[in-house]
């Protein structure tokens, strides 16, 4: 086997375990942050986290601005629809329709309505004891530690490139 195979063989491995412990630390930072704040569904942080760390600073950028903006219109709709309609497929059918026109019309892209519907789903169907604004605003919080986290941790632990072939 050529020495640059070899090598790239052998960084590939310990990019695994970097990226692997990398992104372990995000997550009980995250799931840690959340707890700190007493959240109910403090589980939502690091899945966030691990959503976005598996990207670079650029896409991380990108994709938490998206799932930013999509979970704060899921959760208004998701809250909204609540307490004027309560949960059921009809509303919730009609909800995710109005949360994809209103994505449409503040030109955001369709991961933020992608997401945007999973934080309405979350709010307007899951049966809770607290109001509808207290579920789409520990929706939102959740979420929010998780893209703070994991964006802090891009920037100060940012992925590193494997090393490029060598030319003979």
């Amino acid at each position: 086997m050529p020495t640059n195979v070899k090598k790239r063989a052998a960084w590939a491995g310990w990019e695994v375990l970097i990226h692997s412990v990398r992104t372990a630390i995000a997550a009980v930072v995250s799931l840690l942050a959340a707890r700190l704040f007493r959240l109910p569904e403090a589980y939502w942080a690091p899945i966030t986290t691990m959503v976005i760390t598996q990207s670079s600073l650029g896409a991380a950028l990108v994709v938490s601005g998206q799932r930013f903006v999509g979970t704060a219109l899921g959760a208004l709709v998701g809250a909204i629809a609540a307490i004027l309609f309560g949960p059921n497929m009809i509303v919730f059918g009609i909800s995710v329709f109005l949360l994809g026109l209103v994505c449409a019309v503040l030109h955001v892209d369709r991961s933020a309505y992608r997401f945007g519907g999973i934080t309405l789903a979350i709010v307007l169907l899951i049966p809770r004891p607290a109001t509808a604004w207290a579920i789409a605003f520990h929706r939102f919080a959740e979420v929010s530690i998780g893209l703070g986290v994991a964006l802090i941790l891009t920037v100060l632990w940012p992925e590193k490139d494997a090393p490029a072939p060598q030319k003979k």
